[in-house]
């Protein structure tokens, strides 16, 4: 039972995620580069800093943890999430050339394998007295092959959408797409975003003993996340310079709107780690899953994004063949959620 719930809010997490783009719609008169970093105020800064606040006992404090922890472990944790900024920033890229739906496949695809394959790996390099190859067994890595697969069947969807649809088309659907340009984005976008489960990797030992396991990674989670935004921030205050549009801050009759979705939007992406670390509590029982539970996390937003491109009609005037394509992937990836667990 342990093991449903947990997927279950996992679940629930990864659909607040795939879910986060959509408020993003409703911001007026400010560029991308404005929306984005202040959803990431919400989305790096406000909630992972109110989800590590339920991870301190009574009596203690956030800096009291901080500041007794491994500086090696904190400082790489907050470094892998600087990395990870790369890849979140490229991600909002690749969803502007590819659309939700294509761009965040190809993207979380490449970011789930990886994500799960480098922990371990980069762990035993710096510490092997933790021998932390063991944690990926034969099981963990077919269910990652698995999930891969599931993920290029819909990007091999995605190609026949491109490839197929007049270029008109492609424009009402995502006003910019671009196949290409989209495509290396979107990958190395993925490689980056990675970063983010190795980050949860190196800090995954910085919690108070008291802390309930449901709520044990959401301090580096915190500490992944401010590293992220300061690339963010770097980024977009650039763009702002480069593209002269300091001045949509300025624009007081859109704050209200503004400042409300980028709040919902940046709400939605958070859920999902937050999902992540209460749904690790309960597989403390199955270690397979606790080693591919970043992954799933992918497969799922993966599954829920494309449902979210139906929805907003990105794969409308596509061939029944790309559709049957694009259903087959999503049902092997929500397979390859369970068959780990069946294999350990």
């Amino acid at each position: 039972m342990n093991l449903i719930i947990g997927l279950l809010i996992i679940a629930i997490g990864a659909f607040c995620q795939s879910s986060s783009y959509v408020p993003i719609n409703k911001i007026k008169e400010w560029s991308w580069e404005s929306y984005w970093i202040v959803q990431g105020v919400f989305a790096w800064l406000v909630f992972p800093l109110i989800g590590a606040l339920l991870a301190v006992p009574s009596g203690h404090s956030l800096g009291e943890l901080f500041s007794n922890a491994p500086s090696f472990n904190l400082w790489m944790t907050i470094f892998f999430g600087v990395l990870w900024g790369i890849g979140g920033l490229t991600f909002g890229l690749s969803m502007r050339y590819l659309g939700v739906a294509l761009g965040q496949s190809i993207a979380l695809g490449t970011c789930s394998g990886l994500g799960t394959i480098m922990g371990p790996v980069l762990l035993n390099i710096f510490f092997p007295e933790l021998n932390a190859l063991q944690s990926l067994t034969w099981a963990v890595i077919i269910g990652v092959v698995v999930m891969l697969l599931g993920i290029a069947i819909i990007g091999v969807a995605g190609g026949m959408k491109a490839a197929s649809l007049p270029e008109e088309e492609k424009k009402k659907a995502v006003k910019d797409f671009n196949f290409s340009k989209g495509l290396a984005i979107a990958l190395l976008a993925g490689f980056m975003s990675g970063c983010f489960n190795v980050g949860l990797e190196f800090g995954k030992e910085i919690n108070f003993p008291e802390t309930q396991d449901i709520f044990k990674t959401l301090p580096a989670t915190l500490l992944v996340t401010i590293g992220g935004f300061v690339t963010n921030a770097v980024y977009c205050f650039w763009q702002n310079t480069k593209n002269k549009t300091w001045g949509d801050y300025k624009k007081g009759n859109v704050w209200g709107n503004n400042l409300i979705f980028c709040a919902l939007a940046g709400l939605l992406w958070y859920s999902q780690f937050f999902g992540l670390s209460l749904g690790k509590g309960f597989f403390t029982e199955y270690p397979t899953m606790m080693t591919l539970a970043f992954c799933i996390l992918m497969a799922l937003n993966v599954t829920f994004s494309n449902v979210w491109g139906i929805i907003l009609k990105e794969w409308k005037g596509c061939s029944k063949k790309t559709i049957t394509v694009l259903v087959i992937g999503l049902v092997v990836l929500v397979f390859s959620t369970f068959l780990p667990q069946l294999l350990a």
